[in-house]
């Protein structure tokens, strides 16, 4: 019934014992610390990954209509109307830009251009657009920060398209040109035209 233990069956006791046992405790709560460390970091990191690729995809405008304005048998400028796309937080138009390609121009426009008080820019020209008020209900002149806000961006062409053309006018966009717009916010959300 009762087992006799000898001498090499003992356990082993004494200081030095408890002192390799304090020393794996210390260790491993210090390898403890560092997993808890790196854990709090690499989640943080994922977050703000995360939370700019919402930006990307959500933070852009809308298109609500394009036109282009005709003057000497070429277009000379492109009025687009836009607004808050969807799910979009607040897009700054003064931190948006324009890129511009068309088959013979590549030009990034962008909004330098404060409002006067009356909620019109200054006109565009080669490397900016111009903006105009439609409907604003803040006051907040180029931030839109309402599905009710409307923005009307213009392009003047024949500034961007330089030179004259074989007619002897100024440069615009001649009938069956093609130009491609992309509206990109300062959180990298794209809109294409």
């Amino acid at each position: 019934m009762f087992e006799k233990f000898n001498n090499d069956d003992r356990g082993q006791v004494g200081i030095g014992t408890l002192i390799v046992f304090i020393a794996m405790v210390l260790v491993a709560a210090i390898a403890a610390g560092v997993l808890v460390n790196t854990a709090g970091f690499l989640q943080a990191t994922a977050e703000d990954a995360g939370q700019e690729s919402v930006n990307k995809v959500t933070n852009r405008v809308e298109v609500l209509n394009t036109h282009g304005v005709v003057g000497d048998g070429t277009i000379r400028n492109i009025n687009m109307t836009v607004r808050l796309a969807a799910g979009s937080s607040s897009v700054d138009m003064n931190e948006t830009s324009v890129k511009y390609l068309s088959a013979t121009t590549v030009q990034t426009l962008t909004n330098q251009t404060t409002s006067d008080g009356d909620g019109v820019a200054n006109t565009a020209d080669a490397d900016e657009f111009g903006l105009t008020e439609v409907t604003d209900d803040d006051g907040s002149f180029g931030v839109l920060n309402s599905m009710n806000d409307r923005y009307e961006v213009a392009i003047n062409t024949s500034d961007v398209e330089d030179g004259t053309n074989d007619a002897g006018h100024s440069n615009g966009l001649t009938t069956g040109e093609q130009v491609t717009l992309e509206i990109t916010s300062r959180t990298g959300g794209t809109t294409q035209v």
